[in-house]
């Protein structure tokens, strides 16, 4: 059909005619425009299908200035024919037995081979090495369904490529059946997920080196801090050895006069009571600390050790204590209570006290403030810990420390101070008490202007404890026979308490461990009259004999020793008296006597 004779598909250019009546509205006349141009894209779309079919050579359209175009077939199939070849997949038609009747530009660039050389090539032909199978499921399930999965193609060099394979029906002419297919080369994305994956085992092993070296320098350090540990413990032992030995030494001597005689003795009893303060230090900084915990307001405790640190500072120093009121969220007040142990918060104390007093050289003035803290601040690497805490801050004005000694003054034997000024251990047994009694301690100082501590304890929400009476409790009569049973697994501290027993009065059997203790139990049970063991022995430790005799004997008075126990540092609240190692004979007798008196008074 000639081109010529398309006066009748000619589309007129120009728009449809304005309403002129008088009373259009511009609705009416909006209206009227969006049906003319529904009905002219109706008619090129109309046009352009018939163009397709054959019906037409080519139609003509009059453009906007009057000129002619002409449209073909290869003209309204250009577009397309233009985006299949520019993108970056392959495209390609199968015909029935699966030889290639078409392909793109980029699939001939995968297979590397030309365009013109793979039409008419059967596809199966570039599947690689067992990939046949797969290839001819896909192309099966396709003639039924759209059907996608990943192939492995050769190229014409014999390389492998990994590659997605989509495939859907594209109905030919009469029963024809053409496959149309598009091919994805996931060489590059394999590559790419090669080298995260190098990337990634890089990364792991440069992770585990640094691992590595981090645990290598915290051993060092650990090693260091040991080491100066070792050191600091072994030069303050050796002084107070040195008094000793020297003091039995003199002991020795015949008719030493006995004034000189009670001098060494005192000296000795005073170098062991130096001794066990020391270790005391230490295991509270390792938080091994046997703790009586106990609930009290820490506002009394802070204004009850204020009036001994004038003592403590001197005259030249002026001491401020602030007891701010604490308020809840309903700003009602309510008392800063802490459960701690009493003993131990007024060492902390005296501790800070101290260390503020030679940081002013004698002279400035000490802030003890006692106030309520929403949280504890972040610390030491640590995050913060919201909360409900008590903060008690001591300030001074004196020379601040360096920020290079900030992070290691709560170690134990660290000192800033001259020879012979300090142990180094004060710090630290805050530190440690802190930490313990679930709370922590933070530090602010600026050089040459002074430094602030501030102890921070969990609030208590209980009442306060009702602290027992400590009047002295009455003396046995000589030769009262009380029968004590003793358990102890050192043999020495045994027999030493056992002959000390004896010179008090007491009668005294020895049982090396718990099993032992408690089959002299079962034989005689109404022969003791109390029961006083160590914590730390083999199988049963001392907490759970007390808790077993308890159950078969109640109210049996009993009453722990320990120098060192991880088992009264875990559990304060065991409820048993305790006597610390080393003690004295007088200390023996006083707390043995008040747990007898105190069966005596509950059974009346």
């Amino acid at each position: 059909m000639s081109s010529t004779g398309l006066d009748s598909a000619r589309l007129d250019s120009a728009g449809p005619p304005m309403s002129t009546e008088p009373n259009a509205t511009a609705l009416d006349e909006a209206q009227a425009r969006i049906r003319a141009l529904e009905a002219r894209l109706e008619e090129v779309e109309d046009t352009l299908a018939a163009i397709r079919r054959g019906d037409f050579d080519a139609i003509v359209v009059e453009g906007p200035s009057g000129e002619r175009l002409v449209y073909t077939l290869e003209n309204a199939d250009r577009p397309y024919r233009v985006l299949i070849e520019q993108i970056q997949e392959g495209a390609f038609t199968l015909g029935p037995d699966g030889t290639l009747l078409y392909c793109n530009r980029r699939l001939a660039e995968t297979l590397g081979t030309p365009q013109e050389r793979l039409i008419g090539q059967p596809f199966a032909r570039f599947a690689a090495g067992g990939q046949d199978a797969a290839l001819a499921a896909l192309i099966t399930q396709a003639a039924r369904m759209p059907a996608r999965g990943e192939i492995a193609l050769c190229d014409e060099a014999g390389v492998e490529r990994p590659a997605y394979l989509s495939l859907n029906r594209l109905d030919g002419d009469g029963d024809t059946l053409l496959l149309c297919g598009v091919i994805t080369d996931l060489t590059a994305e394999r590559l790419r997920l090669h080298e995260l994956a190098e990337a990634n085992e890089r990364l792991r092993a440069e992770v585990a080196e640094r691992e590595r070296i981090e645990e290598a320098l915290r051993q060092s350090q650990k090693m260091e801090a040991v080491g100066q540990l070792t050191g600091g413990v072994a030069h303050d032992f050796n002084n107070l050895l040195t008094v000793i030995k020297s003091s039995t030494d003199l002991l020795k001597r015949p008719d030493l006069a006995e004034e000189r005689r009670r001098r060494y003795v005192d000296a000795i009893s005073d170098t062991v009571a130096r001794a066990a303060k020391l270790t005391g230090q230490l295991l509270a900084f390792a938080r091994r600390q046997a703790l009586k915990p106990e609930v009290f307001d820490a506002g009394r405790g802070v204004a009850s050790v204020a009036d001994m640190v004038g003592t403590l500072t001197g005259a030249r120093i002026q001491v401020k204590t602030l007891i701010e009121p604490c308020f809840d969220a309903a700003g009602e007040p309510f008392a800063c209570l802490v459960e701690a142990d009493p003993s131990q918060f007024d060492t902390a104390l005296v501790n800070m006290v101290v260390n503020a007093r030679d940081a002013m050289d004698g002279e400035g003035t000490l802030t003890i403030r006692v106030g309520h803290a929403g949280q504890i601040p972040a610390l030491r690497t640590h995050p913060a810990v919201p909360g409900d805490f008590v903060a008690v801050a001591i300030s001074d004005t004196g020379t601040g420390i360096a920020p290079a000694d900030l992070s290691r003054i709560f170690e134990p034997f660290f000192t800033t101070k001259g020879v012979g000024q300090g142990t180094g251990l004060g710090l630290s047994q805050v530190f440690g008490f802190a930490k313990q009694s679930g709370g922590d301690i933070a530090v602010e100082s600026v050089l040459g202007q002074g430094t602030t501590f501030t102890l921070f304890l969990p609030r208590a929400k209980v009442a306060p404890t009702m602290v027992e009476s400590a009047d002295e409790p009455e003396p046995l009569a000589p030769g009262h026979g009380t029968c004590v049973l003793l358990v102890e697994d050192n043999r020495e501290v045994g027999a030493f308490a056992t002959q000390a027993l004896a010179e008090l009065g007491y009668g005294t059997v020895w049982a090396m461990d718990a099993e032992q203790a408690l089959a002299e139990l079962d034989r005689t049970p109404e022969r003791f009259d109390v029961v006083f063991t160590d914590v730390v022995m083999p199988g049963m430790n001392g907490v759970e004999l007390a808790r077993t005799i308890l159950g078969r004997t109640p109210g049996m008075p009993i009453v722990l020793s320990s120098g060192y126990s991880h088992v009264l540092a875990e559990d304060g609240h065991h409820g048993f008296p305790l006597l610390h190692k080393p003690y004295s004979v007088e200390d023996l007798s006083r707390i043995l006597r008040r747990a007898i008196q105190r069966r005596a008074a509950r059974a009346r």
